[in-house]
């Protein structure tokens, strides 16, 4: 079993490090392949990728945040990450349809 941090951000990995947070593995880029059945993932993901996590057996939680609108899109610090909330909720996440169709 792995523990993986997901992000490219320098503030997430700084905030997470800060947190005291046990990862086995830092990576910018998520490659699912690589995670087998019991790792646990750390990260803000899209829903599409959380779901394979899922799929895969591994569990997903997510950085979660209370952004403003004037800072999304920009890199934040540690500080405004603070500010924004910064916590750590696990979701599991399924497919349930695997095409969108019109209702």
């Amino acid at each position: 079993m792995s523990i993986w941090f997901v992000s490219r951000h320098p503030g997430a990995v700084e905030w997470a490090k800060l947190q005291g947070l046990h990862v086995d593995r830092w990576v910018a880029h998520l490659s699912v392949n690589e995670i087998a059945a019991g790792d646990k993932v750390i990260g803000i993901l899209p829903v599409n990728i959380a779901a394979q996590v899922c799929a895969c057996g591994a569990s997903y939680v997510n950085l979660s945040l209370d952004l403003p609108l004037e800072w999304r899109g920009r890199e934040l610090s540690v500080e405004e990450l603070i500010l924004a909330g910064a916590k750590l909720e696990e979701f599991v996440v399924s497919i349930t349809r695997g095409k969108y169709e019109k209702v």
